[in-house]
C-alpha cells in the first residue's frame, strides 16, 4: 500500500528536482486505483497543470506503464491512443512499483513533457529510498 508518508517523500523528491532546474510544476501522487493522495503546485505554475498531472498519474497506474509509452505511440502514427478513455498521451506519468506490485503513480505537469518526465522519474525513484 502507498502511504501518505510515501506520497510526501515522492512529492518532495520531485519538487527538489524541479526546483534545481527552475521548473514550476504541479505534482500528483495517486494510489493503485488512481485516487489522489498528494497534490502540490509550485509557485508560478499554471493552474491547468493541476488537472493534467492528476490525469498523467491516473493513466500511468491504470495502464501500468509510463505515459511516455502513449506519447511515443501517437508520435509513431497511432493517434487512436488519444481517444482511449482515461489516457493522456503526454510524458510525465510514472507508475510507482515496489517488489513488482503497482502501488500508485506520480504525474507531473508544467514544463515540456520530457522535463515533466525527468521530475516524475526523480519522484518515483524516492519510493525505494
Amino acid at each position: 500500500m502507498l502511504t501518505l508518508e510515501d506520497a510526501q517523500r515522492i512529492t518532495l523528491a520531485a519538487r527538489r528536482t524541479a526546483a534545481e532546474n527552475n521548473w514550476n510544476v504541479a505534482i500528483a501522487v495517486v494510489d493503485d486505483g488512481g485516487h489522489l493522495i498528494s497534490l502540490a503546485r509550485m509557485d508560478g505554475t499554471q493552474k491547468g497543470s493541476i488537472r493534467i498531472c492528476e490525469q498523467k498519474a491516473r493513466t500511468a497506474v491504470l495502464f501500468k506503464r509510463p505515459t511516455k509509452a502513449f506519447e511515443d505511440a501517437v508520435l509513431q502514427g497511432r493517434p487512436v491512443f488519444m481517444s482511449m478513455p482515461d489516457v493522456i498521451c503526454l510524458e510525465g506519468g510514472v507508475p510507482l512499483i515496489r517488489e513488482g506490485v503497482y502501488l500508485g503513480a506520480i504525474g507531473v505537469s508544467g514544463v515540456k513533457s520530457s522535463e515533466d518526465g525527468v521530475v516524475a522519474a526523480a519522484g518515483a525513484a524516492a519510493l525505494g529510498a
